[in-house]
């Protein structure tokens, strides 16, 4: 499955043009994984549904959905390098992604951003309608903490 941009960069959603090496330089050092793991990351690219934008064979952008396939989609991961921003970019990942035909139908799409609510507003998104039902652990430290020595415990 692929898609081009008018600036020529490509959209798609074969996991073997990934390149890994780029997506865990730009991750690891991102506010939300900051010192990922490089196994870490590999598992979880192969339990996911990964989609790259690519200028020629350089990857320059990338998001990932850890789904089911059936009734929920976690949008997590996503990123366009730096001298890439504001072409578009994003907003074919974003096109990608909610187009692709294993993720039709969800009954949920979740995500969690701190700076980009404008763009996945535009592809419908919003803010939680009621919080309340919602629980997570948070572990922001823990690639820094060595792994899952302090699994089960809350962090905020």
């Amino acid at each position: 499955m692929g898609q081009t941009l008018q600036s020529g960069v490509e959209v798609s959603s074969d996991a073997a043009r990934l390149d890994v090496d780029a997506v865990h330089a730009f991750l690891s050092q991102s506010y939300w994984s900051p010192g990922i793991p490089r196994e870490v990351l590999d598992r979880a690219l192969k339990n996911s549904l990964c989609f790259g934008a690519y200028e020629g064979s350089r990857q320059v952008g990338f998001a990932r959905v850890v789904t089911d396939r059936a009734t929920f989609a976690w949008l997590c991961d996503v990123f366009v390098i730096e001298s890439h921003r504001r072409r578009g970019i994003a907003d074919a990942l974003m096109g990608a992604v909610k187009s692709h035909p294993e993720l039709q139908g969800l009954r949920r799409w979740s995500l969690a951003t701190r700076d980009a609510h404008p763009l996945y507003r535009r592809h419908g998104f919003l803010p939680l309608a009621d919080s309340a039902p919602a629980m997570e652990i948070r572990r922001p430290n823990v690639y820094q903490e060595g792994g899952d020595r302090s699994q089960g415990k809350s962090q905020t």
